[in-house]
């Protein structure tokens, strides 16, 4: 199925509510996932104009939350899920965002066991990587 990504409206594929939206659009669903962040000051997890560890933990998280709703509700035709993090192994951040700067944040799949997902991301500003992790994420 081709979509316009650009027309999705994020918040009909995620669970979570403004003030909580960490994402700001779906750019890709696939054997790799991405979206985009644009890193504002009125972000919840902005801090003296930083984006914080739980702020890219929760993109991440969010990211997942994309996919999975999108399959749900283009593919499966099912509702939204609720998803919770199970895991975070291997994290590691080299720098926090500054306000003003787009986060690409891909995930992909790495095992799919009856509602646990893992999955392997890589959250980069332009071609630098900034951080990233594995995550298991539980329906």
């Amino acid at each position: 199925m081709n979509m316009d990504f650009e027309r999705i409206d994020i918040s009909e594929l995620l669970p979570q509510q403004p003030p909580f939206v960490m994402i700001d659009k779906l750019l890709n669903y696939g054997e790799v996932t991405e979206t985009a962040l644009t890193v504002k000051d009125d972000n919840l997890f902005c801090d003296n104009g930083l984006l914080s560890e739980a702020g890219i933990v929760e993109n991440i998280a969010q990211t997942c939350a994309a996919r999975t709703g999108y399959f749900n509700k283009y593919i499966n035709k099912s509702a939204v899920q609720l998803g919770f993090i199970g895991a975070i192994r291997n994290m590691e951040i080299f720098r926090f965002p500054k306000t003003g700067e787009v986060l690409h944040t891909q995930i992909r799949i790495l095992e799919e066991i009856f509602r646990m997902t893992l999955i392997r991301a890589v959250v980069n500003i332009g071609n630098e990587t900034i951080a990233g992790c594995e995550m298991k994420i539980s329906l």
